[in-house]
């Protein structure tokens, strides 16, 4: 089977291929070097260099292509609204160039790397009142260190639990709302060509070749930066935001168990790719700042009024339809982390 992965010289793109290839697959690759994500681009073998964003450049990449496996992307929250227009023609005009050529090529097999953001808040119950899906945040109760998320209901605080792919979707941020939009472009396209697709919610991702020193790294590459710089840490709000920190070299298996799974023609398939092991913000910059023998982590304080408090989920799903479970633990994970490359 020959596998088109976009986004292929990037950080999760790049361990893809290499699974494929290990895997005995005809890899082509494809990627537009964002500065966001290639400080320093360079040539790399059987990655085509060009925009997901063009037709020809595209149609030319699907040459005698089974599969694709979509992971071009703009990543992070965004810096600010002037963000809006990249992160929507990166993710969202890209996704639907490449969905109409598939479609005149006939190519029926997608996988598409969405992410947990599209959930907005995690999953959470209020003693009193049951499941509960908050609302954003107030800006008083930020303000004040108040940050748990409040019941609708009564107002009380409310426990973080698993979200599962039932879940409804409400991005919140620029990043999330892309995502949420390729899923729907996704699924409109597997309607109508009966194609199938699946769409792998990653939750935090991190591991060797992450990107460093740009706005959009991961909270893992900001860590391990500043623990390199001789600082400390910095943990936002009061280091309790909970998430589900995943390797890249599950990732990219589960990439793999997408693209050899039969799936559902003419649906979208959604799954969660976790670990299901949640830890704390303060936790992973612990565990990380204890790795390189670096200085403590500080607790600022400091609040972002886009983030949310807790996303963690449930990966039994993947593991049920997809034979997918993540392999590598958080503490052998994030100590070979602490000396792996990064991408410069």
């Amino acid at each position: 089977m020959r596998v088109l992965v976009t986004g292929a010289a990037g950080f999760i793109g790049s361990h893809i291929v290499t699974v494929l290839h290990d895997a005995g697959y005809d890899v082509v690759g494809l990627d537009c070097f964002l500065p966001a994500a290639h400080k320093r681009p360079r040539h790399l073998d059987g990655v085509i260099g060009g925009d997901v964003r063009d037709a020809a450049t595209v149609r030319e990449a699907l040459r005698d292509v089974d599969a694709v496996c979509h992971q071009a992307a703009m990543v992070g929250m965004g810096v600010s609204m002037a963000d809006a227009p990249e992160y929507a023609s990166c993710n969202d005009l890209g996704t639907a160039v490449l969905l109409a050529e598939m479609a005149a090529a006939d190519i029926g097999r997608l996988v598409l790397a969405s992410s947990m953001v599209v959930y907005g808040e995690g999953a959470y119950r209020c003693r009193e009142h049951g499941p509960q899906r908050p609302s954003p945040r107030t800006e008083a109760d930020l303000a004040t260190g108040h940050f748990e998320p409040r019941c609708p209901i009564c107002h009380g605080e409310l426990a973080p639990s698993q979200v599962d792919e039932a879940a409804p979707i409400e991005p919140r941020s620029l990043y999330a709302a892309t995502k949420a939009a390729q899923e729907h472009l996704a699924s409109a396209w597997a309607r109508s060509t009966g194609g199938t697709a699946t769409a792998l919610r990653y939750h935090n991702v991190y591991g060797p070749h992450m990107p460093r020193d740009t706005p959009y790294a991961g909270v893992a590459a900001i860590f391990r930066s500043a623990l390199e710089r001789g600082e400390a840490p910095q943990v936002f709000e009061d280091g309790g935001q909970r998430r589900d920190f995943i390797h890249v070299t599950d990732i990219a298996k589960a990439n793999l168990a997408a693209i050899t799974s039969t799936g559902r023609p003419g649906t979208l398939s959604a799954y969660n790719i976790a670990t299901g092991q949640p830890h704390t913000i303060l936790e992973m910059a612990t565990e990380l700042a204890e790795s390189i023998g670096g200085p403590t982590p500080v607790v600022t304080g400091i609040f972002r009024g886009g983030d949310v408090r807790h996303i963690t989920a449930s990966p039994a799903l993947a593991h049920h339809e997809l034979g997918f479970s993540a392999e590598i633990s958080f503490a052998s994970g994030i100590k070979e982390f602490a000396t792996a490359p990064l991408r410069t």
